[in-house]
Parts: structure tokens; C-alpha cells; sequence
């Protein structure tokens, strides 16, 4: 027990300081100062529906226009996320209040735009506007706390008590409020809080139109609730259209460094407990049994097997040690496990560093993308350690052709996931959506990929195929031991679903939020949660293998090296099966595009979930089988 007295101890003090770290970033940008008076700029961004995950630039509906559209700046995981941001004509100037402004005014709204819109109010599409790099918000009716992030589009309503057709309703009339915190020692302000209620308002005016000079009289602005109480705007080709704001400031005690808390307010941190105390018990009953097989099991086998004296003894012996001229045999497609284990330990290194950096805040959520960004570098990167891993794997099953084993490590992950991102992106392309890549993007992570991940594939396997080889503690017969009948619970696809089960037990409840985060649109910035609960996935993973190899190499069965890597790993197929339960259970999808991209997805993220929990489990395992062997003597 003592073994796992420091991993006990590590997880508790992690879980002590867990509040201070569940929600603690670094603000990512520079912050703005401004004046009284200071122009505004406020930038939209792309408009989201989570019932059909397809993203949509904002002027791809007639909206109004500035009078020259500008792209802000964007990193790669701003284009791979769909990001579109662009300026807009909504500037408001610091500190100063205003009502109903006119925006703009479409005298007939043509039949192709009405089409349009009532498209997006049908499928619940959601409008996203930036200021000062802080996304608009609307607060949720039900709790004022909680915020959501952007507004629809419009709204429809049944012409008549179970009538399939509809009115459509746009949202032409938005109410800002803007929160601004007062530095004392230079008396300028920072923008800390951005939130919008949206109205429909049938506009009228008396005389002539006069551009933005037009005063509306559905709006007064001594009446607070004016534009609550008008008709609401139906969208009707060739009909006119305005649109218009109200913008609002007021200060607040919210300092500048703490304004996203509003927006990563998570109202559930009992679940996230549960969800730990949950994966700590599956921990501590796989330590126990660990314990009992290392200190009690092994410790009475290899005493007695290292007292036995006579040939006759030796010869009466049953259980692990009767294998040891196999174990190390070289398993069937020894060069592909060789491939996965070292694509396993690639993906391990990029999702520990990501994990410390987001921990630790220096992955902001004020950095759009930023997240995304800093994971696809460290893939490129951890070519490195997967090329070494790979071939010091390939060198100890005596392979010679190196070279090829590295063209499989370098090409075969990333191959598969980029096929099926591939033809992904073919069917948001042809949707016409703003979420598909643009070829320069595409061949942006083509060179990332063939001109840095690949040749630093090729220096780690140099460099780990240039070292000896590893020494196995025992050595190998060269005619293999036939392997006795086995019971039906130790057959190879039994045994291998049954240890999927707890690691995916030990995190299943996270990933939840992290569906939720993905596909409903929601902030996820609770890593302080999430790290403790990869380290209870890896402890499971290394547990449940090696209780399971004990079991298997007890009943006199060597092949332990594949059955490792798939026992840990089988976990992505009930990740896969939750996935499955999660987008009929709690999405909206209708589209069958929609679902197409949904499940190709998640058969990306099961895949490289596969890859990575298979590794861990794998080097457990192999980690304790040359542990037991090397204790035993052998003649």
C-alpha cells in the first residue's frame, strides 16, 4: 500500500487547492483604456445554431453594412473554430447614452432575404458581437446571474393553435449595456461587461426619410419600456426594415482582470465534485487490488518460486512464471503496435503541456482559438518524442527497417484524422458554410504537418534506433509454449471490453461539460477539474492493465502486448456509445449534414481518445511485466 501512498497524497493536495485554480486565467490581452467620448468599435463575429452546427458569416444575412467591410486579424484556431470576425456600423462613443439610434433603414426587403432570415430563425441561429474582445451577452430571464452568449436572430409564432405555418419576427431593435470600471490613480475607463437585450419593433417616423437624422416616434426616450410595448417587426418582402439601438453606460466594481468570470460562471461545481469523488473510489478500489497482487500475490509467488530447489519442483510449478521464454516473444504486427504506441505517446505529451498551460491561465478565453492554436503546435512539436518511443519499441522486437517504421508513425494517425477532416470540411463547404477551411488554411496545416512534424518524426527515431536495444530480464525460447484452454472470462474480447469500463467510468461526468462546451456553445474553463480528473484517468488506465495482465499471464497466456494497449484503450468505445447517447438524449439535430459532422467528429475525438489511453495503459503494463520478471531467478 505504501507504493500508492504519494499518488493518494498527490490527488488530495491537487483537490485542496482546486478552487483557487478551476477558473484562474490570465486576461491574454493588453487592456484598453478610453476617455469620455472615445469611439467604440463593436465587431460581429459568426452566426452559431446548435441545432445545425453550421456556422454562418454575419453578413450573409442583409444586415446592415459599414461602408467597407475589414477581417480582423485571426490565428489558425480562430479559422478552424469558423471564426468570421469583421467591424460593424454599431460605434458608440464612451460614456455617452443614447436612444434609438438608427443603424439603417432597407426600403423593400427582398424575397430573398426574408427567405434567408426566416431560414436562420428556423433553426434557432444566434448573432455573436465583440467589443473591446468581450463577447456580447444576454442574460438568461430565469437567473439574472447567468449569461448567454450572443442573441437570436428573431422569432416566430404559430399563425394560429396548431397551424404549421408561422410568423417571422427579426430582431431589429438592440439595447446595450455597457459596464465600464473607473481606474483611480488615471481616471480612464475599462470596458469589463458587454450584455444586449434584443426587441422587434415595427419603427414609424413622421415626414420624409431622413437617413440616421429620422426620428422614430415608436421610440421615446423618457419611456424606459417604449419598444417593449410597439408591434413587433414581421419580416415581409418588399416591406421596409429598420434597424436601431439603444446604448447605456454603467460602472461596476468588476475590476478589468476579472471580467470573463461572468462568462465562465459555472453554477455546478457540486457535480464536478461528484465527478471527482466518483473517480477518486474507482482509484482507490484498482489501488487496493494493485496493492494485494504487488505486496501480497507476487511477494508470496516469487519467494516461493526463487526457494525452489529441485527440477521436480521447478517442473510442478504453476502460474506466471511457467511463461517467462514467451512473454517477451514479439508480438503479431509488433510494427504497427510500435506505430501506435508512439503516435499514444505524442498525443499524451501534447495533452499534458495544454493541460498545465490552460491550468496554470496562460490559455485565456479572451485568445479566440488560442486553445486550438497552442494544441496543433504541440502535435507538430511531439513528433519528436513520437519518432524516439517508436523506434526504441521497434528496435526491441529486433526490426531492422526502421525508416518504414517511421513512415507509419508519422503518416498513419494523422492520415486518418485528416481524411475524415477532409471530407468533413467537403460537406460544410458545400453547405456553404463559414465554418469550412479555406484551401490556404488546408495547406497551411499540410506544411505544418510534412515540413515539421514529419521530419522531427524522422531525428526522434535517429536518435532511438541509434541506442542498444532494450535488454529483456529474461530470455525468449525459440519454439513458443502452447497456450492451455481458457475460461470464457479470460478470452481476449471479453476481458478487453470489461477493462474499458472504469476508465471511462473515471471521467465520464467531465465529459459531459465538455460535450455541453463543444456542441451547445457553452464556456468550458474549468481545467483545475479537469487535470485532477486526467490524472485519475491515467492512474485507472495503468490499474485496471495491469490487474487485468496478472490475471491473464496467471492463467499462462503471453499474449499481454496487444491485449494492453486495447484493454485501456477500449474506453473510446464506450466514449463513443456515450457520444451517441448525448446527440439523441440532449441535442436538437435535425439535418442530416448536421449529423454526419456531429458523429465524424466524435469518431475523431474516440479515435485519438483510443490512441492515448491504449499508451498509458500499455506502458503500465509493460512497465510491470519487466518489474516481475526481472524478480524471479531464472535458470
Amino acid at each position: 500500500m505504501s507504493v500508492m501512498a504519494p499518488l493518494g497524497l498527490l490527488l488530495l493536495s491537487a483537490i485542496w487547492l482546486l478552487p483557487s485554480v478551476s477558473a484562474f486565467y490570465l486576461p491574454g490581452v493588453a487592456p484598453q483604456d478610453f476617455k469620455k467620448g472615445d469611439d467604440l468599435q463593436v465587431k460581429v463575429n459568426k452566426l452559431t445554431s446548435t441545432k445545425t452546427q453550421l456556422p454562418y458569416a454575419y453578413y450573409s444575412l442583409d444586415y446592415c453594412k459599414p461602408k467597407k467591410i475589414i477581417n480582423s486579424a485571426e490565428n489558425l484556431g480562430e479559422v478552424l473554430r469558423g471564426d468570421i470576425i469583421e467591424n460593424s456600423p454599431y460605434v458608440f462613443q464612451m460614456k455617452e447614452d443614447k436612444s434609438c439610434v438608427v443603424v439603417c433603414r432597407h426600403e423593400k426587403l427582398s424575397q430573398s432575404s426574408v427567405k434567408a432570415f426566416n431560414e436562420k430563425i428556423d433553426d434557432d441561429y444566434r448573432v455573436n458581437m465583440i467589443l473591446d474582445n468581450l463577447p456580447v451577452a444576454m442574460r438568461i430571464p430565469s437567473d439574472n446571474s447567468v449569461y448567454d452568449r450572443g442573441f437570436r436572430v428573431g422569432v416566430k409564432d404559430s399563425l394560429e393553435k396548431g397551424s404549421t405555418e408561422h410568423k417571422y419576427f427579426i430582431h431589429n431593435h438592440l439595447s446595450f449595456k455597457v459596464q465600464y470600471h473607473i481606474d483611480g490613480v488615471s481616471e480612464t475607463s475599462r470596458i469589463v461587461g458587454f450584455d444586449v437585450t434584443p426587441y422587434s419593433v415595427k419603427h414609424k417616423y413622421d415626414g420624409a426619410w431622413d437617413g440616421e437624422k429620422t426620428k422614430l416616434t415608436t421610440c421615446n426616450p423618457n419611456d424606459k419600456e417604449s419598444t417593449k410595448q410597439r408591434d413587433p417587426q414581421e419580416l415581409v418582402a418588399d416591406e421596409e426594415l429598420i434597424f436601431s439601438y439603444d446604448i447605456k453606460f454603467l460602472p461596476s466594481e468588476v475590476k478589468w482582470a476579472s471580467r470573463w468570470d461572468t462568462y465562465l460562471l459555472m453554477g455546478d461545481d457540486q457535480i464536478h465534485w461528484f465527478s471527482i469523488i466518483n473517480s477518486l473510489m474507482i482509484v482507490l478500489f484498482l489501488s487496493g487490488m494493485v496493492a494485494m497482487i504487488m505486496l501480497r500475490t507476487l511477494h508470496r509467488d516469487i519467494s516461493k518460486y526463487n526457494e525452489l530447489e529441485s527440477q521436480e519442483e521447478a517442473q510442478e510449478e504453476t502460474g506466471w512464471k511457467l511463461v517467462h521464454g514467451d512473454v517477451f516473444r514479439p508480438p503479431s504486427h509488433a510494427g504497427l503496435l510500435c506505430v501506435y504506441v508512439g503516435t499514444g505517446v505524442q498525443f499524451l505529451g501534447m495533452t499534458v503541456v495544454t493541460m498545465i498551460f490552460a491550468m496554470l491561465g496562460f490559455l485565456s478565453p479572451a485568445n479566440r482559438g488560442g486553445l486550438m492554436t497552442a494544441m496543433l503546435l504541440l502535435w507538430v512539436f511531439m513528433g519528436l518524442f513520437a519518432g524516439y518511443s517508436s523506434s526504441r519499441m521497434y528496435k526491441m522486437f529486433k526490426g531492422t527497417d526502421w525508416k518504414t517504421n517511421t513512415l507509419k508513425t508519422a503518416f498513419l494517425f494523422p492520415g486518418t484524422i485528416f481524411v475524415v477532416f477532409f471530407i468533413l470540411n467537403a460537406l460544410i463547404w458545400g453547405e456553404k458554410s463559414s465554418g469550412a477551411i479555406p484551401f490556404g488554411t488546408m495547406f497551411a496545416l499540410v506544411c505544418l504537418w510534412f515540413g515539421i512534424s514529419v521530419p522531427l518524426v524522422f531525428v526522434g527515431s535517429y536518435f532511438g534506433f541509434k541506442k542498444p536495444a532494450v535488454e529483456d530480464p529474461v530470455r525468449t525460447n525459440k519454439i513458443p509454449r502452447q497456450i492451455p484452454e481458457q475460461a470464457w472470462y479470460m478470452r481476449p474480447v471479453f476481458s478487453i471490453l470489461i477493462g474499458g469500463i472504469l476508465p471511462f467510468g473515471a471521467v465520464f461526468i467531465e465529459l459531459f461539460f465538455i460535450l455541453t462546451s463543444i456542441w451547445l456553445h457553452r464556456f468550458y474553463y474549468i481545467f483545475g477539474f479537469l487535470f485532477i480528473v486526467f490524472l485519475i484517468l491515467m492512474v485507472t488506465c495503468a490499474e485496471i492493465t495491469i490487474v487485468l495482465c496478472y490475471f491473464q499471464l496467471c492463467s499462462e497466456d503471453y499474449h499481454w502486448w496487444w491485449r494492453a494497449y486495447l484493454t485501456a484503450g477500449s474506453s473510446a468505445l464506450y466514449l463513443f456509445l456515450y457520444a451517441a447517447y448525448y446527440f439523441f438524449a440532449k441535442l436538437d439535430i435535425t439535418k442530416v449534414v448536421s449529423g454526419i459532422l456531429y458523429f465524424g467528429y466524435m469518431v475523431m475525438i474516440s479515435y485519438s481518445f483510443f490512441v492515448l489511453t491504449g499508451t498509458i495503459g500499455f506502458y503500465a503494463c509493460y512497465w510491470f511485466v519487466r518489474t516481475i520478471y526481472a524478480s524471479v531467478k531464472i535458470d
